[in-house]
């Protein structure tokens, strides 16, 4: 109180003005703060005049001002006075000086119930939950007072653990306090706080009289711990017992529709909501708008945002989210100019949307000075979210050396700031870059990978064919009864799909929840690189059997499937039933599956038509499918053509010059090649290197086209020619046409002998045991002669040979490849 003290003035009372000026509090408190009376019981007349303490306590905004109200109060001898001294207890705590809070406590010589609980609750406020608890049991050791009804919410909410939870529990049932509807509700809370939603219910179940705050809060208990289905069967209890819902009980439930996907009762609410007048309420609107973008359906969410008379900063959130979730950076980036036009400033969460607008539109400049806005604001130290989005906006940008420095300036980083980095890498590419973070993250102990963890990592190890770490998580994730989350479940199928592995595939997926389109798609593709369009097929119709929706992810998995399998007539049927039957308007990916079908069966034409009458303006996609297969069928002058226009949408891929390239030297116009060559080299442009990776034991090793420096070059070349010669013997004729060089036919034997995938091949035969299976990826298309030789090699060696390229897989055994030599 000595702090307080300090403020009184040593003179007569006529100066309190000095401390006070009342004249302030005259012209701006509402309602006249200040009552004059000659005698009023609230304070000691001065110079004629007495204050009301309570309305002057109730309209103070300021710390300083509260002082010397306080000052006023020691001055005029009424700092014993229990009821303004505990109003004051709660003014310090409101305005954030926790401290003076205790301090005005401490001085009251008689604390009466209310004190008690002012001051416990103060704490609480002020999220000091240990000094609530000490404060609590200071209470009942020395105050000699019953609790009441009063005491028990906040203390409840100070609580740090379940034990500290259930010692409450207990004085409530010893006081008799379990049966009232605030103490009932708060014990909900609790226990659902740490996910203990049986005792939850058991106390909910127990309360002879619910009002319409408990029914809230056992609904809100289930809804944050993930149980849709019990919070709707509460809600329709609830409405069985003739409660009306309030805008907290919308609030709590729509989130739960958005969770379990369910639409239906999501928008049977949004019914009740108009019919009850309910649409008004600014928080049932944030949460219409939250759950049709969680639906994709932007349209209703923007009628609700449009309907709204009173928008908040959450409700412009919401709006300019729901579009940048549902990919339309372009309106998001219009709302929130439209939210600056109207007033509306900026928190921590627009600009955490902000960030993955720009990342959405691939706008480097403007990127760069969001980035600026956060570190003027100093956000970066404040928040591990906005640190997050920063890191997720340069990866969409494909800025990768960027978002690892904002990771690495981040004060606290999180699981998310983890996972997103790791993604970051795998979307752009650079897996074992993602698999050198994951180690780093895997030796941070107190980061516990989470789904989001798995869903990251098993992309990565897709890429490089690293099964045998593959087979590892998968093997984390059964003991952690992760396994069969349906989104973890699609990565190690996809996992095993393209690590060579279907028939693990095929088991998982045969093990986990089908009732959503995710599983089915990952199955389907795998089958797709597989070559085996019939099964695909197969399950395509399994999956409507079931009631299964497909969405534009399935066909696009379907369509691949048919061209990689040569399924033409039922490639042209699944293009038409998505669109008459499911209604699924095709986009670029689905083009460029039907030309990449067609081309790749030979008819050119065919294809050519598709691409003039798409509705669409076709992309670089399109058209490199349609020269690739001008390339496998020789047809140049379609292919000069459909390489005229790819490089007027994307010059700067080196692979379709590559492509141009290769069709030339093919038909031997080398005068087309060195053009073309040209051209890419006048252009800064390098041709991507071939590489093949091939697993031994543990270690992974990596071969160029013409490697020399490997530690087993000389018996990896000798391997090469002892089998070429008996290759040779069983028919072999190396083709020429796969050398994209003008040099003489032994030179270009000795090219063709030293292509990344032979090395790898060799390697393996010599460094594993006799018949055992090799694995084998290739970053580029496989070369066709390289083909050929691996089905002889295959037979001569008596081994399975799993290769796969950048289009799919090819199992060569005894001289025979899975693809029917169709790729």
């Amino acid at each position: 109180m000595l702090s307080v003290l300090k403020f009184v003035p040593i003179c007569k009372l006529n100066l309190v003005s000095k401390v006070l000026p009342l004249r302030r509090w005259v012209h701006h408190a509402p309602a006249t703060p200040l009552h004059f009376h000659k005698n009023n019981k609230l304070g000691t007349s001065t110079s004629g005049f007495d204050f009301d303490f309570d309305v002057l306590i109730r309209v103070c905004r300021d710390i300083n001002i509260a002082k010397r109200l306080h000052t006023l109060l020691v001055v005029l001898g009424k700092a014993q006075d229990v009821v303004l001294s505990t109003k004051l207890v709660n003014l310090y705590a409101s305005l954030g000086d926790i401290t003076f809070s205790r301090s005005t406590f401490n001085h009251l010589q008689r604390k009466n119930l209310f004190a008690w609980n002012s001051m416990v609750a103060a704490y609480v406020r002020s999220c000091r939950r240990h000094e609530a608890l000490s404060c609590f049991n200071e209470f009942l050791l020395e105050s000699g007072l019953r609790p009441d009804f009063y005491t028990f919410p906040p203390v409840l909410k100070a609580c740090v653990s379940l034990i500290d939870g259930k010692k409450i529990h207990c004085y409530v049932v010893k006081l008799g306090f379990e049966r009232d509807v605030f103490v009932a509700a708060s014990l909900i809370n609790l226990y659902s706080r740490f996910g203990a939603l049986d005792i939850a219910y058991e106390v909910f179940d127990e309360m002879p009289d619910r009002d319409v705050g408990t029914w809230n809060a056992m609904i809100s208990a289930f809804c944050q711990n993930g149980n849709a289905a019990e919070a709707l069967d509460v809600l329709n209890r609830m409405r069985s017992e003739g409660l009306n819902m309030d805008p907290v009980t919308v609030s709590s439930v729509l989130p739960v529709c958005a969770q379990s996907g369910d639409i239906f009762n999501g928008m049977l609410i949004h019914l009740y909501v108009i019919k009850h007048g309910l649409d008004m309420d600014v928080f049932v609107s944030n949460a219409l708008i939250n759950v049709y973008s969680k639906f994709g359906r932007l349209g209703d969410a923007q009628k609700v945002f449009d309907h709204m008379k009173i928008r908040d900063l959450v409700s412009w959130n919401s709006i300019i989210a729901a579009y940048e979730q549902n990919n339309d950076a372009a309106t998001a980036l219009r709302l929130f100019k439209e939210m600056q036009f109207v007033g509306i400033q900026p928190d921590l969460l627009t600009i955490v949307s902000l960030a993955s607008i720009f990342g959405q539109l691939s706008d480097r400049r403007i990127s760069s000075s969001i980035h600026g806005f956060i570190i003027r604001h100093e956000w970066l130290e404040k928040d591990v979210v906005i640190g997050n989005a920063l890191v997720n906006m340069y990866a969409k940008l494909g800025a990768m050396n960027c978002a690892r420095t904002v990771f690495e300036q981040l004060p606290v980083k999180d699981i998310i700031s983890w996972n997103t980095l790791i993604t970051g890498y795998t979307q752009n590419g650079l897996a074992s870059e993602a698999v050198d973070a994951f180690n780093m993250m895997e030796e941070c102990t107190k980061i516990i990978p989470n789904q989001g963890t798995w869903v990251s990592i098993l992309p990565a190890y897709s890429h490089v064919g690293a099964l045998q770490q593959g087979m590892k998580i998968h093997g984390r994730l059964i003991k952690n009864c992760l396994y069969k989350d349906i989104f973890v479940a699609t990565s190690l199928i996809d996992m095993y799909g393209k690590c060579g592995r279907l028939v693990d595939g095929i088991s998982l997926f045969n093990e986990i929840p089908r009732e959503t389109s995710v599983p089915w798609n990952a199955i389907i593709s795998s089958l797709g690189i597989h070559g085996d369009g019939e099964v695909a097929l197969q399950l395509f119709k399994d999956m409507l059997a079931e009631g299964v929706e497909p969405d534009h992810i399935t066909f696009v998995s379907l369509l691949s499937a048919c061209s990689h399998s040569g399924l033409v007539n039922e490639g042209e049927r699944c293009f038409d039933l998505m669109q008459k039957e499911h209604g699924i308007k095709p986009n670029l990916r689905h083009y460029g599956c039907m030309v990449d079908l067609l081309g790749r069966a030979g008819y050119l034409e065919k294809a050519y038509n598709l691409v003039s009458s798409m509705p669409i303006q076709p992309d670089a996609s399109i058209w490199g499918a349609l020269l690739s297969a001008c390339r496998i069928h020789g047809n140049v002058d379609l292919g000069t053509f459909a390489s005229s226009r790819l490089l007027e949408v994307d010059s700067e891929n080196v692979g379709y010059y590559v492509l141009l390239s290769n069709m030339y030297a093919n038909i031997g116009k080398w005068e087309g090649v060195t053009k073309v060559r040209s051209l890419a080299r006048d252009r800064g442009l390098r041709k991507t290197p071939g590489w093949s990776s091939v697993v031994v034991g543990n270690i992974v090793e990596v071969f160029y086209t013409g490697n020399q420096s490997h530690p087993k070059c000389t018996e990896i070349y000798e391997e090469l020619r002892v089998l070429t010669a008996k290759m040779k013997n069983l028919g072999y004729v190396p083709d020429y046409s796969f050398v994209l060089q003008d040099v003489e036919d032994d030179e270009k034997e000795q090219i063709l002998m030293s292509h990344s995938e032979r090395l790898a091949m060799a390697f393996g035969i010599i460094s594993t045991s006799p018949r055992s299976p090799i694995r084998i990826f290739k970053n580029l298309r496989v070369c066709g002669d390289c083909h050929n030789a691996a089905k002889f090699i295959s037979r001569i060696t008596e081994r399975d040979i799993i290769m796969r390229d950048s289009n799919r897989f090819h199992h060569f055994k005894c001289g025979i490849c899975s693809c029917g030599d169709y790729w």
